[in-house]
């Protein structure tokens, strides 16, 4: 396999955008990305395009790669629909970077594009609702009410005034809880910082400063869960172009590479294995040669507070049951050991579904090349990010962890 190099990469700011359709957002993304690296969109050979709820938010199926690229002039060249969730645009970064790694072709992009605003909210929830096995949806919401809603004949508000997924969350935080000792204070540290960080992040959906006392205030979703707590629903893009090591310094003086991609799905046989995410790091860290404490700069999949600690130890941050203590340390903060959502997360930064992957990378790229402005962590070298998508049996479906480097 070859080395790949990312050349250059690009994001439209989250927001709700009644107004910009996918078409938009992605030709924004794209020829920021082809700016950065020098590049001309007639030097593209290969297109993947991240998207996992058009069909249902805006009725596009089948040909949403070929819809959104031909708009800006880029045809002809093959295109590939990628479809994996919260993962689908890690999903085709990884399919981009095989393409050059394999030698098939020099010169790749990926884009991650999604519209989950609309004036129906039903149609995004129901997006988030189909991410799940639709045949158990009904006894899945059964199984995931929330105290508050355990009373005979309740009935479950998920995917009805909140996202199913928030129910799948608060359940797992509120085993945790029970569990380690973990508290709602701790939960509520993780969104203050990474509504702190998104405060610096001009692509940020949401930009405004929370203390730990105003996450917990703020109107509750599921318990332990507060609005805060939650990655908002909201529209983007990302992009990133991919070039073979041949190919980097024609187009870029600073290349940063593509060390380790790893992509895998849920498992019945978790005893054994580990959990979903912790197996995709270990594939990514014997890919890549290198260890968790070789890690400067982390993104992770935090479409709610509790996820966000929960990967701190699959991920090998601390032991199972420590990512409370990690909190308390203030380990994951900027100027901690190991700044975990710079960007602010999926909390702060937004989680337009089919484009967080790449916009994960796009904050390690400017990390590692030294261009994320106040939230830089200082000499960062080594960077990762984990984007999990879907549920399937009490774990997500799919899951990447990619290693980049300078």
């Amino acid at each position: 396999m070859r080395d790949v190099a990312i050349a250059g990469a690009g994001m439209t700011r989250f927001a709700k955008y009644p107004d910009r359709g996918l078409k938009e957002l992605s030709r924004e993304a794209v020829t920021a990305a082809l700016d950065a690296a020098g590049m001309d969109k007639r030097d593209l050979e290969v297109a993947i395009v991240g998207n996992a709820a058009a069909g249902l938010t805006t009725g596009q199926e089948c040909i949403r790669a070929q819809v959104v690229l031909r708009e800006m002039g880029i045809d002809r060249i093959p295109m590939v629909n990628a479809e994996n969730a919260c993962a689908s645009s890690s999903t085709a970064f990884q399919l981009a970077w095989l393409y050059v790694a394999s030698g098939v072709y020099d010169v790749a992009l990926a884009l991650g594009v999604e519209k989950m605003y609309t004036a129906d909210k039903s149609r995004a929830l129901a997006a988030f609702s189909a991410g799940v096995d639709v045949e158990q949806l009904r006894g899945i919401m059964e199984q995931l009410k929330p105290p508050s809603e355990q009373a005979a004949g309740a009935e479950s508000g998920a995917g009805k005034s909140r996202s199913l997924f928030m129910d799948i969350y608060a359940a797992g935080a509120r085993a945790h809880m029970a569990k380690y000792g973990t508290t709602k204070e701790h939960y509520a540290r993780i969104a203050a910082k990474n509504h702190n960080n998104g405060s610096l992040n001009p692509h940020a959906q949401y930009r405004e400063r929370y203390t730990t006392e105003e996450i917990l205030a703020s109107p509750l979703v599921a318990e332990p869960l507060t609005r805060l707590m939650c990655a908002p629903i909201g529209d983007g893009a990302a992009a990133a172009v991919l070039v073979s090591a041949e190919k980097a310094a024609k187009y870029t003086t600073r290349p940063v590479w593509v060390r380790a991609s790893a992509l895998v799905s849920g498992s019945d046989d978790r005893a054994h294995e580990g959990g979903i995410t912790t197996r995709a790091a270990r594939r990514a860290f014997e890919m890549a040669g290198l260890g968790i404490n070789d890690v400067d700069v982390m993104e992770v999949h935090d479409a709610s507070a509790p996820a966000e600690l929960t990967i701190y130890e699959e991920l090998g941050l601390c032991g199972e049951g420590e990512g409370g203590r990690l909190v308390d340390e203030g380990a994951t903060e900027l100027g901690g050991r190991i700044p975990v959502n710079t960007s602010g997360g999926l909390l702060a930064k937004g989680h337009p579904v089919g484009a967080t992957g790449v916009a994960q990378l796009y904050e390690i790229w400017l990390q590692l090349r030294g261009e994320a402005g106040e939230r830089q962590v200082p000499g960062a070298r080594v960077g990762l990010t984990e984007n999990g998508g879907g549920m399937v049996r009490g774990e997500a479906a799919a899951t990447t962890v990619h290693i980049l480097t300078t």
